[in-house]
């Protein structure tokens, strides 16, 4: 079969050898394109003769799924999968898997990252000491003791939590469902509301859904204690970003550590939240270390043979 390679994966040439081997010493033509093109047009004319496509977050509509007439499969290498149109693919029986997984500590310990961070004013003092300066007039302040509020204990969510107990936190969480594995190592489920209003830190570990987009607006924010913090290292429109700027500004919470906005970087330089006082803010970098990137090709590459074989693991559709 013919497998087209979207983008690059993010692992050298190496990595990629070695992952495919067993795919490219079947029989099966990879394909790989690394020049960052991802407009219709280009990838109209790149999924043609494909029957097996793989890609990890490039926009992938309707009309670039409707040239590509010899398609069976597609193997996401990401998490997600609402950049897809996946009714497109139901309608014209194109299967389609994730790669859920990968980058569970990678995300976890970014999140840790940001809170420290935050918590010991990490890069202003940077610059400061740089400067021949002090740590006069910046806090320093534990984790150890502080409640830590998880928002969504999925596989993600849960790495948090076992990391914020072993910080030695109060670890409470917010769940449609509890996890009797957390509850019995001292996590205490509460309401979205009591999590907001008890936490030191509010880290967010929930999809984006109807019901979730814009969770936390400016009436959630106002919950919060004025010294709490915001993570978001989830995806940004679960938060109001506008909304989070504006407490930001009239100190209804204390700070906020953000992966995620309500876009891709690069981020517009008038983006509101990149004014805000008491930030730190990476450009979606929580899933990208180099070791999560090669896990990411190998479950991705391992769901080609996995589908061959008719074995539906991490299947979307």
């Amino acid at each position: 079969m013919k497998i087209v390679i979207l983008e690059s994966l993010g692992i050298s040439d190496k990595e990629f050898n070695l992952i495919t081997k067993p795919l490219a010493d079947s029989g099966h033509e990879l394909v790989v394109y690394n020049d960052g093109k991802t407009d219709d047009e280009t990838l109209k004319v790149r999924v043609k003769d494909a029957e097996i496509l793989v890609l990890a977050n490039t926009p992938l509509s309707g009309e670039v799924i409707d040239e590509a007439g010899k398609l069976k499969y597609i193997s996401v290498a990401f998490t997600g999968y609402n950049h897809i149109d996946l009714e497109k693919c139901k309608e014209k029986g194109i299967k389609v898997s994730n790669a859920a997984g990968y980058s569970t500590n990678s995300v976890a310990e970014l999140t840790f990252g940001l809170i420290t961070a935050l918590l010991r004013n990490i890069v202003p003092l940077d610059g400061v000491t740089r400067e021949g300066g002090t740590k006069n007039g910046y806090r320093q302040i534990d984790l150890n003791g502080k409640t830590l509020g998880i928002l969504g204990t999925g596989d993600i969510g849960s790495a948090v939590a076992k990391l914020g107990l072993a910080y030695g936190c109060h670890v409470i969480a917010y769940n449609r469902s509890v996890n009797t594995e957390l509850i019995e190592k001292g996590v205490e489920y509460k309401s979205l509301d009591e999590v907001l209003k008890t936490s030191d830190i509010v880290t967010l570990h929930i999809p984006l859904t109807d019901e979730t987009k814009n969770l936390i607006d400016k009436d959630k924010l106002a919950l919060m204690k004025t010294s709490s913090y915001l993570i978001n290292t989830a995806i940004g429109p679960v938060v109001d970003n506008g909304a989070l700027a504006e407490a930001l500004h009239n100190g209804t919470i204390a700070g906020a550590g953000l992966d995620r906005v309500d876009m891709e970087p690069p981020v517009p330089v008038d983006y509101p939240i990149l004014h805000a006082p008491n930030t730190v803010l990476v450009p979606h970098v929580g899933f990208a270390t180099d070791e999560a990137m090669v896990r990411r090709a190998k479950i991705t590459f391992n769901n080609i043979i996995k589908w061959e074989k008719g074995k539906q693991e991490n299947t979307v559709i």
